[in-house]
């Protein structure tokens, strides 16, 4: 497996936007509410790391509080469930991209959606981990 540098520079930030660009909120909110508008809140991809024992790449749907909107008002405790499940978010989608750029020889397992994580009232994480082998 690649070093924890290597991977940082593997899994930068404009590669991760690529994987999950940010008019993908507005594609969630449109699909749930009918309009982007309502939403609370802009969700990115980013990197947090690799445990090479455990062989879990650590990544994490970051969510942002919209301007005049209310993060914290949410239900954003459910949202692990939601997204992964549901076709715009698609978590599967975003673990073959990660596969892809991992190369040959190393594969994406099993993988799973953490517990929110309510960093501060303006900024949520839902921990995505997965296993390679």
């Amino acid at each position: 497996m690649k070093e924890e540098k290597e991977l940082k520079s593997l899994f930068s930030e404009g590669t991760l936007d690529r994987i999950f660009p940010e008019q993908r909120a507005d594609q969630f909110f449109d699909a749930l509410y009918g309009e982007h508008e309502e939403g609370a809140y802009d969700i990115s991809l980013r990197f947090e790391g690799y445990d090479g024992k455990k062989n879990i790449l650590s990544f994490g749907l970051v969510l942002r509080e919209r301007p005049g909107k209310c993060l914290a008002c949410n239900l954003t405790y459910g949202l692990p469930q939601v997204f992964s499940r549901h076709p715009v978010i698609d978590v599967k989608g975003i673990v073959r991209e990660i596969e892809k750029l991992l190369g040959e020889g190393i594969s994406c397992g099993e993988w799973n959606l953490g517990r929110t994580n309510p960093v501060s009232g303006k900024l949520h994480v839902i921990p995505l981990n997965i296993r390679i082998s």
